[in-house]
C-alpha cells in the first residue's frame, strides 16, 4: 500500500515539472582563473620561446638513459577445459574400506581419511602401548609432530549404555 501511495506522489504533475526544468535558462559557468587562459600566452612571446626552446643539457641527459624492456613469457592456452595438475602428489592406498564404492581409495601422503583418523584414534585409546605416535606416523605416512597434535587434541567419543535399573535411579 505504501508503494502505491509513493508512486502517486512521484508521478503527480510530472509533465509540468519536466517542462519547467527544461525551460529554465542554463546556469552560467564559474569564472575561470586568469592564468588558465591560453590567449595570454600569445601576448607574451618570451613565454612562447621558452616553451618551444630545446635545452641541450637535458637532451644529453636524456640520451644517456637507456631503457630495456622485455615482455613476459607468453603462456600457451590450449582449448581444452581440463586442467593438468601442477605437481604430482604421491598417493597411498587407504587402510580401511567398509563402504565399498563410497570409500576414498587413494589419499595423498601426509594425509588421512576420516575413517582412518577415527580408527587410529580408537586404536590409540584402546591400546596406547601398541599404537604409539611413532607407529601411527610410520603406518599412515604422517609427520610425528602432526600425529602428536592429533592424539593430544582429538578424542573419539565413547558410547556408554546404562542398564535399565540404573536409568530409573538416575
Amino acid at each position: 500500500m505504501g508503494g502505491r501511495l509513493a508512486r502517486v506522489f512521484r508521478t503527480f504533475n510530472v509533465e509540468s515539472r519536466a517542462r519547467r526544468e527544461i525551460s529554465k535558462e542554463k546556469p552560467t559557468p564559474a569564472p575561470r582563473h586568469p592564468t588558465s587562459r591560453l590567449d595570454e600566452l600569445a601576448d607574451h612571446p618570451e613565454i612562447q620561446e621558452e616553451i618551444y626552446r630545446k635545452d641541450d643539457r637535458l637532451l644529453t641527459l636524456l640520451k644517456d638513459v637507456y631503457v630495456e624492456s622485455r615482455d613476459p613469457p607468453v603462456r600457451v592456452k590450449d582449448g581444452g577445459g581440463e586442467h593438468l595438475p601442477c605437481k604430482q602428489e604421491e598417493k597411498r592406498l587407504t587402510k580401511l574400506g567398509h563402504l565399498g564404492d563410497l570409500d576414498v581409495k587413494k589419499v595423498p601422503k601426509g594425509r588421512i581419511s576420516i575413517v582412518e583418523a577415527l580408527t587410529l584414534l580408537n586404536n590409540h585409546k584402546l591400546h596406547p602401548q601398541i599404537w604409539t605416535a611413532e607407529k601411527i606416523a610410520v603406518e599412515y605416512s604422517l609427520e610425528l609432530k602432526e600425529v602428536n597434535s592429533l592424539l593430544e587434541f582429538f578424542i573419539p567419543f565413547t558410547v556408554q549404555e546404562f542398564p535399565k535399573e540404573t536409568k530409573k535411579a538416575i
